[in-house]
Formats: C-alpha cells, structure tokens, sequence
C-alpha cells in the first residue's frame, strides 16, 4: 500500500486551491448568478447602482412576443445543422483518404489540422475577402450575371459564407479525432476486405465508418454545441455579415451579446441566454436519448 499524502497545516492545500476556486466563483458562478437575477428583474441600460426592479417573467413573455427572436432560432438550428455535417463529412472524407499509406499523406495531416489554430474573427476577415462579390473567388459568377453571388445583399448567399467559414475552422479540430479513430482500427481488417476485393469506398463504408461511431457521436455533439452557442460562432458572423442581410444570420448567440452590449437590454440579453442554456440542454438530451442508440462501442 502506498502511504497517504497529508498536509502538516489545514491552511496548505486551502492556500494551493484558493486561486482555481477564486476563477472557478468568479468566472463561472458569479456570471451564472448574474445572468439568473438579471433575467426576473428590469436593470438598468447603463448599470450603476440604479434601482432594479422585480418584472417576474414579463422578460420571457417579451423575448416570446417577439418575432424576431423565433426566427433567430430558425437561423441558428439551419447554420448547426448544416454546418456540423459540412464539417463533419469534410473531415472524414480527408481522414480516410490521409489514413491509406500513401507518399506525403504525413505532411497532409501536419497541415489539415491548422486551420483550428486561427481564431474565428480572423478566419471570418479572410473568407470575407476570399468570398467578396467584387473581387473573390466566386466574382466570376457576377461576370455571368450581375450580383448573382452577393452576400452583403442576399440572405442566402450570408448564410453559406458563414456556413463555410465555420465547417473550415472546425475541419482540422474534426480530422484530429477521426484519424486518431482511424489508426486505431485493426490493419488486418482492412487488409482482409482488400483481399476480398472490397474497394476504398466499401471499406469506408462497411469497416471503417461503422467503428468510428463512438468519435462521430462525440463529435457530433460538441460541434453541434459549439455552432449553435459558441464563441466561434459569434466571431465569425461580428466579421462577416454583422447578422445580416436583413437579420438573415442573426444567430442566438450574436443576437444575445448585440442585444446586451449595443441594445443595452441586459434584462432581455439575460433571458434569452437562459433560453439558450435550455435549448442546448434539450438538443443534448435528444441526442443521447435517440442517436447514441444507433453507436456501437463494441
């Protein structure tokens, strides 16, 4: 047996503990308090010590009667949604493809895993350059017809762009788990299914996807989490399209910080974070109660 580790004084451990404790209180429970008490009280639009006042749930019943608010749901389930399986799909297709023994297939994943490593503004600076309607990748389109790709004006075109720009820095995160997914599945597998004459494809399809359900699951979840509250997600719509045109990105998550840090509504901003925290929990919930039904960790 191995003798247990004490401390000759009770304030020891207290004093090495104390400086995790004091970020953990200030920087996760006091915000958390804040938020809740904000959320049933009118505060003030610019703070100090004005008077609060105690409104119940009349700040759910506005954030509820406004339309606006529904449709930034809309927005932020259609941007998750589409962006995880971009992202998603992406990072597995490379995956398989730098799993085979191939020449430089090392150098590719030094490189696919880099675009995690940039932060989100900048990644959304830079896809709103490589994307502008007048001098972009896709400005030969507008040579075609005149503002058929035009994201600073149309809806749909925004909604791609930050779409893109997110499934892009969320690639190299993806392909780190799957390749490490991927290694781990026995060679001789493969091989037997090559000698059986099963191709690439059903290989992938058959062995190699099925037994990297437990990695796509985790995946799934934390992507779906990081696109739909996250603070990528914020970072790239602020540098794109500000959540426009006409609110067409307007995101939960932009749209709460816009509404507490421009609109001042910190009453409203809190209550709409508390609806966020309960949406996350829900998706959450339904996908540990129906979709991990279907993987298979053994």
């Amino acid at each position: 047996m191995h003798k247990r580790a004490t401390f000759k004084s009770v304030w020891l451990p207290i004093m090495l503990a104390l400086p995790q404790l004091l970020l953990i209180f200030f920087f996760f429970y006091w915000p958390a308090v804040s938020v809740f008490s904000w959320a049933f009280t009118l505060e003030p639009a610019f703070g100090g010590a004005g008077e609060r006042l105690f409104v119940g749930l009349d700040n759910f019943k506005e954030v509820f009667s406004d339309s606006f608010y529904w449709k930034s749901v809309g927005t932020s389930l259609t941007f998750s949604v589409t962006a995880t399986a971009l992202s998603l799909f992406v990072s597995l297709v490379l995956a398989i493809c730098v799993d085979r023994q191939m020449r430089g297939s090392e150098l590719f994943r030094f490189f696919y895993i880099w675009p995690y490593a940039i932060a989100a503004p900048a990644a959304g600076l830079a896809f709103s350059f490589i994307f502008a309607p007048q001098s972009g990748l896709l400005a030969f389109l507008n040579d075609w017809s005149p503002d058929l790709w035009n994201p600073a004006t149309k809806g749909s075109d925004a909604m791609i762009l930050i779409i893109v720009t997110f499934a892009w820095k969320w690639i190299g995160y993806n392909f780190i788990f799957l390749i490490a997914g991927l290694q781990s599945i026995p060679r001789s597998l493969i091989e037997a299914a090559a000698m059986d004459g099963s191709g690439p494809v059903r290989r992938a399809i058959d062995i190699q996807i099925p037994l990297l359900a437990p990695t796509m699951f985790f995946l799934l979840v934390l992507n779906l989490t990081e696109s739909f509250v996250g603070s990528d997600t914020f970072g790239i719509v602020d540098m794109t399209t500000e959540g426009g045109p006409a609110k067409a990105t307007e995101v939960l998550v932009y749209r709460i910080v816009n509404e507490a840090f421009q609109g001042l509504n910190y009453s409203g901003a809190a209550a709409q974070s508390l609806l966020l925290i309960g949406l996350i929990m829900l998706f959450t919930f339904i996908q540990f109660r129906f979709v991990e039904r279907r993987v298979h960790y053994k």
